[in-house]
């Protein structure tokens, strides 16, 4: 039995010391420099290199994925402040323009009351257009100075083209203006206008009391036979009557005609003022009632 055991002792030894010289071998093969891979080698790395593809693949796109949306974010941000300067843009520029235009309107404004000061001793006081009615039987406008700026019924209106029309209606803050387009001999309040003629006020006289819608043109009446009136003379208030102040320009002269009345004739005149795109207008305050 004890040689058995011995037996059996001697043969686990001798297969761990087979094992280990194996082993070492098998080191040394891999360790040392060779050209080709073993078949278990090749085996192992292939295998290795297969179970990463399968994980690395959807991990990348996976990475990629998500690093395309924060692009996608950061691009959307970038085309959002985008927007947001291009409407800042267009707003200041609008605005620019508007002040632009604003700015030369006013030029020409200051133009305007600065030389109708030297002619005669008038204020002109600017004020904006509210509202405009385009009724044929009520043609009026708006205006945003009233009473307590000192305005007053039957003042006069002007544009820097020409008289518009003359002061209907006063409440604190706005005035009506009945325009000059309203005219018709007909209404006993027509307001005529007493005209004559630009450089010629001491040989001309007629009476503007009526527009013809069809024609957009003004019609003056009572001009005498010997009257020097001629087509392409500008045509002015006189200041007779006391409702339009003196000087206030009314428009030129189309055609003179001869009238109904035997001696006396007629003229056409064009208003100067467009009555159209309302924007700024002048009331006129006269010395009168600026005492």
């Amino acid at each position: 039995m004890l040689k058995l055991f011995k037996l059996l002792g001697n043969k686990r030894l001798f297969v761990v010391l087979i094992g280990l010289v194996v082993f070492i071998a098998l080191m040394g093969f891999t360790l040392g420099s060779r050209a080709t891979l073993s078949w278990p080698e090749k085996f192992l790395r292939d295998t290795v290199g297969f179970v990463q593809n399968i994980f690395y693949k959807p991990a990348g796109y996976i990475a990629g994925l998500f690093e395309d949306i924060g692009n996608m974010r950061d691009i959307y941000e970038e085309n959002e402040q985008l927007k947001i300067a291009l409407a800042q843009y267009t707003r200041e520029k609008a605005n620019f323009n508007f002040l632009e235009a604003e700015n030369q309107e006013l030029k020409i404004d200051l133009e305007f009351t600065l030389a109708q000061r030297e002619k005669y001793n008038y204020e002109y006081h600017i004020a904006q257009v509210v509202s405009v009615n385009t009724d044929t039987n009520n043609r009026s406008l708006v205006i945003d100075i009233g009473e307590r700026d000192g305005v007053k019924v039957n003042m006069s209106v002007t544009s820097v083209d020409g008289l518009v029309g003359v002061i209907s209606k006063v409440s604190n803050f706005t005035s009506t203006v009945k325009l000059i387009t309203t005219m018709d001999v007909k209404d006993p309040n027509t307001n005529a206008i007493a005209a004559t003629a630009m450089n010629n006020q001491d040989k001309t006289f007629g009476i503007i009391e009526s527009y013809d819608e069809k024609t957009g043109t003004l019609l003056m009446t009572g001009i005498k036979e010997e009257d020097p009136l001629k087509e392409g003379d500008t045509i002015v208030s006189s200041g007779s009557g006391g409702l339009y102040p003196r000087g206030m320009i009314i428009g030129t002269v189309d055609s003179v005609q001869v009238g109904k009345m035997g001696s006396l004739r007629t003229a056409t005149i064009s208003p100067t003022a467009s009555f159209v795109d309302w924007k700024q207008l002048f009331v006129v305050f006269t010395p009168e009632v600026l005492e």
